[in-house]
């Protein structure tokens, strides 16, 4: 048990680098190759559709977030096991946030204390939780985890390996190459802007977003950072501005010098295009919260209300919410965090109905793993099935989607100590994710080459069912 389970200056000249414009060198990628007539054919399905915008918002709550003190037992049985097993880590059930939708008017879970906006949209149905997903090569139960006969995903365990694979949806192997990454180099032929990338973080250089060739285009919560003082009024930023121009336009003859050059070139013409469209977003009327991830979000609202400027129609934005590794005080910093991405999801999601975007853009969570369910004296230690957010017009909300685990102990998901064996992959988490998005399901199967384990595509049916469209 003990063995499976535990194991003016120079940096002033650009900021961000690795973001701006080398979004698009695929022409050896593996996918672009075998996808290429797959991407035109979307994209000629699509040309007549101006407003046909779709977007993904990828929060990485990072450290691994206990989410059973996120989505709660409600009913008496349920939220006694709940009591039991928690033991100091419980949250007393007067305190807990009934969910409540038109779907069902029977509360038998609840959210968080400090989580208010998040049962509001759950109950306008614009949110919906998915229950004990986790990184799965193939379906495991209990029994065969301690047999060995079932392959399980690398350092199952580890931050670095579990919030590798969340990012990749390869738990069979270590890649540096994200699902949001191979998503784009199927897609992004549908978009007319091919020198900004469609793939925005907000959060600098992360494995979701980066593949063979793809790269994000990194921003702050102002936008764009580009070449610090570049065509500033001052008189020594303009000797400046005129001496990194006369760089850039150079023609050089080493190879080495060229590409680099032309990389700082494409990446400032690009910064630069991003943020003469950001003078025409849209102001909002919400007033979003001071949070970093409050005010990160009001910036991916800002460049959405661009979109159509930019010649985006498709966008995968990512953010990294951190500092969810509670083995120590659990309860006072998620009675602190919760309520800021309550907050953050909900401003999100107001600032999306203000410029009629909300049915095209879907935001969800993911995190390294879940926690124990059991208390280490004042929190919880790694475990594998969680649970997740998914919010949007597109969501088929009010309502939790997988199946919600009895939290009482040595149940048969329980591998000791409430590690729980997840009983939804995260494979099928990401393929309906995909599929909405307008990934065919044939490329959903190169995408996730696990899925097969999961979904049949000939079924009919979308893998989970959490969202109005599938192709």
């Amino acid at each position: 048990m003990e063995s499976k389970l535990h194991s003016h200056s120079r940096r002033k000249f650009l900021s961000n680098i690795g973001c701006a414009a080398l979004g698009y060198s695929t022409l050896y990628s593996s996918l672009i190759n075998l996808k290429a007539l797959n991407a035109a054919a979307i994209a000629d399905s699509q040309t007549q559709q101006s407003n046909d915008y779709k977007a993904l918002v990828c929060i990485l709550l990072a450290g691994g977030n206990d989410s059973y003190n996120m989505l709660i037992p409600y009913q008496n049985d349920i939220y006694s096991e709940y009591a039991k097993t928690r033991s100091n880590l419980a949250i007393p059930k007067s305190e807990i946030l009934p969910l409540t939708s038109p779907i069902s008017s029977i509360a038998n879970y609840g959210i968080h204390p400090g989580m208010s906006e998040l049962q509001t949209l759950y109950r306008e149905q614009d949110l919906a939780f998915v229950a004990n997903v986790g990184t799965l090569v193939e379906p495991t139960s209990k029994e065969q985890f301690y047999s060995n006969s079932h392959r399980l995903p690398l350092g199952l365990f580890s931050h670095a390996d579990q919030i590798q694979q969340w990012q990749t949806g390869l738990p069979h192997e270590r890649s540096s190459i994200g699902w949001g990454a191979r998503i784009t180099e199927i897609i992004q032929s549908m978009n007319q802007n091919q020198n900004i990338s469609m793939n925005i973080s907000l959060s600098g250089t992360n494995v979701f977003q980066q593949g063979n060739g793809i790269f994000e285009f990194s921003i702050g919560r102002e936008g764009a950072a580009g070449i610090h003082g570049f065509n500033d009024t001052w008189q020594l930023e303009q000797i400046r501005t005129a001496a990194l121009t006369n760089l850039m336009e150079h023609q050089y003859q080493d190879i080495f010098k060229k590409s680099y050059i032309n990389t700082i070139s494409n990446a400032h013409s690009a910064s630069q295009e991003f943020q003469s469209a950001l003078e025409n977003a849209h102001e909002f009327n919400t007033q979003f919260g001071q949070s970093d991830l409050s005010q990160s979000l009001k910036m991916i609202a800002r460049v959405i209300s661009v979109q159509a400027n930019l010649g985006f129609n498709r966008q995968i934005f990512f953010l990294n919410f951190g500092g969810w590794d509670h083995h120590d005080e659990i309860l006072e910093a998620q009675d602190s965090m919760l309520p800021i991405l309550s907050r953050a999801l909900f401003d999100f999601r107001e600032a999306m109905k203000e410029i009629n975007q909300n049915q095209s853009v879907t935001t969800f969570s993911i995190s390294d793993f879940g926690r124990t369910l059991t208390s280490n004296g004042n929190g919880t230690d790694h475990a594998w099935g969680g649970n997740t957010i998914v919010s949007g017009g597109a969501v088929k909300g009010g309502k939790i989607y997988g199946l919600y685990p009895t939290l009482a102990l040595k149940s048969s998901l329980d591998l000791g100590n409430g590690v729980l064996v997840p009983t939804t992959s995260a494979d099928e988490y990401f393929t309906e994710l995909a599929l909405w998005y307008g990934v065919s399901k044939s490329d959903a199967m190169t995408i996730f080459p696990n899925l097969k384990n999961f979904y049949n595509p000939q079924s009919g049916n979308s893998p989970l069912g959490f969202l109005n469209e599938t192709l």
